[in-house]
């Protein structure tokens, strides 16, 4: 994996019938977006088909675009038991693809994701296109219609803001509150001692 400053992640929101993905060049603090997109999958009329082309068009992407890391929108919890089972093996299709290429993977619960992009965790998915848009400087015109894409580009967002602080950037040991990151960072402290 390349060192955190420099780095490709690839985000995705899973589905059965339109899976979302973006994919974002990092440079420091900085992020571009390499490439939005969705996976129409309602042309299939078995759901392993489905899942063949799911496989298939990740690793395609993968085998494109080199990510070094993966995030994933994990899949809420609704109702309908045999709509969360699809859901659940299609995002699990979807992690096989990127660990048949060793490509590490964090899951983000869709509440984080929209907090981490917008602030409120209750945010519509018009609202995270919306910052998703301005952040990234997103022209008019290469905004997706399906919101599916904008969801995957915001996990992979998502995980860039939360693996790119002080906090969260050191290796194995990385510090969980400011006082640990001051304890294992002294020399980088004005005013602490070694």
């Amino acid at each position: 994996m390349k060192h955190v400053s420099e780095r490709i992640i690839m985000g995705i929101d899973p589905g059965t019938i339109i899976m979302g993905y973006g994919l974002l060049e990092v440079k420091g603090q900085e992020a571009k977006l390499l490439a939005l997109g969705t996976i129409n999958l309602n042309k299939f009329d078995n759901h392993y088909l489905r899942l063949r082309r799911i496989f298939d068009r990740v690793l395609g992407l993968i085998d494109e675009y080199h990510p070094d890391e993966l995030a994933i929108e994990a899949p809420f919890f609704g109702k309908n038991v045999q709509s969360m089972l699809k859901l659940g093996r299609a995002q699990g299709v979807a992690m096989a693809a990127a660990l048949t290429r060793d490509i590490p993977i964090t899951e983000y619960v869709p509440m984080r994701i929209k907090q981490a992009i917008t602030g409120n965790g209750a945010a519509s998915k018009e609202q995270v296109a919306g910052m998703l848009q301005r952040y990234l400087k997103i022209p008019e015109g290469d905004m997706p219609k399906e919101l599916d894409a904008t969801d995957g580009l915001a996990a992979a967002l998502c995980h860039h803001f939360l693996t790119s602080s002080p906090l969260t950037s050191s290796s194995a040991g990385a510090a969980k509150t400011w006082r640990d990151f001051v304890r294992q960072n002294p020399t980088r402290i004005k005013g602490q001692k070694s």
